[in-house]
């Protein structure tokens, strides 16, 4: 079965006004990626593919996050602009996810109980949307191949800091998966049930 997960669309990561604003929401925009990745979950949950988000949120206590990379330390020091409630942590608007998991990873699959609930459903292939694709696709790419996922990087609904990040990214995940697909390939795929 197949399922499709959806990583940070949310506001801190994708508009200008998020933490990560300043470095993703310009080539975000420029990219287009929004409305294809919009576009593309709408088709997909039609052709019965469900939509699975992750938001990379930090609760009182911190939950699971660990200070071990420039990256979670940077995130721990701003840990009021994650808490679940506030405004940055939120999906954005074109994105209108009723299948939520919070997590204090990278990997959208560490952390929380996606990975049982995917396993629970007989969902055996992804398909991966996101920003960035150097990081929180790239990682939970991974993560998911290492769990036993048949992991497809959705290429034209992902995203990164640069072209040149983006395109190196996708060319690893193209040997670490098992392959990159595009929008139009991927609801083919889920269209047929071909794999």
């Amino acid at each position: 079965m197949f399922a499709v997960l959806a990583l940070h669309w949310q506001v801190n990561v994708i508009k200008p006004a998020g933490f990560f604003g300043g470095m993703l929401a310009g080539p975000v925009r420029e990219s287009g990626v929004v409305a294809r990745a919009a576009a593309f979950h709408t088709d997909a949950e039609r052709a019965g593919a469900p939509v699975f988000y992750t938001r990379f949120t930090v609760p009182d206590g911190e939950g699971q996050l660990v200070r071990n990379t420039a990256f979670m330390t940077a995130v721990a020091q701003a840990q009021e602009s994650f808490r679940p409630d506030a405004p940055g942590a939120q999906l954005i608007g074109e994105m209108p996810g009723e299948r939520v998991f919070d997590n204090q990873k990278l990997s959208g699959l560490a952390g929380n109980d996606l990975f049982e609930t995917l396993t629970k459903h007989g969902v055996d292939t992804v398909f991966v949307t996101g920003v960035a694709t150097n990081l929180t696709v790239e990682q939970t790419a991974r993560h998911g191949t290492d769990l036993g996922l048949r992991v497809h990087p959705v290429s034209d609904c992902v995203t990164a800091a640069t072209p040149e990040i983006h395109q190196a990214s996708l060319a690893n995940l193209e040997l670490a998966t098992a392959g990159c697909v595009t929008a139009e390939e991927a609801l083919a795929l889920i269209g047929g049930r071909e794999r």
